[in-house]
């Protein structure tokens, strides 16, 4: 007789998905902080030429609702009202010699603005699976 249920459940796929240099800046400004910090929240809000920024933000207490990404040895917390448009992203760091920041590879963006501050993005499918 076979038994039903979920012995194995498959893991969920993470939200977005850290390289290691946003991982070392991400430890860099913890680690640097006069507070004690849990990581760092990244989310989405309106504004800029596009009409969507990212926002990133420290991490003093966890919020409940947030999905978290344990890459690296950190954590970054993903904003509930963020997910669907962060699906699938890779969170990154670049330094050039103009500027430095996080990037974000996002196959939920239609298009960026020409100074690189603000995005078009479209919502995941929901139940697509990340990357998808």
């Amino acid at each position: 007789m076979r038994k039903t249920g979920m012995a194995n459940p498959r893991p969920r796929p993470s939200v977005m998905y850290l390289t290691e240099r946003a991982a070392a800046r991400v430890r860099e400004i913890v680690d640097g902080s006069d507070k004690e910090l849990l990581g760092v929240r990244v989310g989405v809000k309106k504004g800029g030429c596009a009409g969507m920024e990212y926002t990133l933000d420290p991490v003093e207490t966890a919020n409940p609702a947030d999905d978290v990404v344990s890459e690296h040895g950190v954590n970054v917390y993903v904003d509930p009202t963020a997910i669907l448009f962060l699906l699938g992203s890779v969170m990154d760091y670049e330094t050039t010699k103009l500027r430095s920041g996080f990037t974000f590879q996002n196959p939920n963006e239609v298009s960026a603005c020409g100074c690189g501050e603000s995005v078009m993005l479209k919502p995941a499918a929901e139940g697509a699976p990340a990357g998808a």
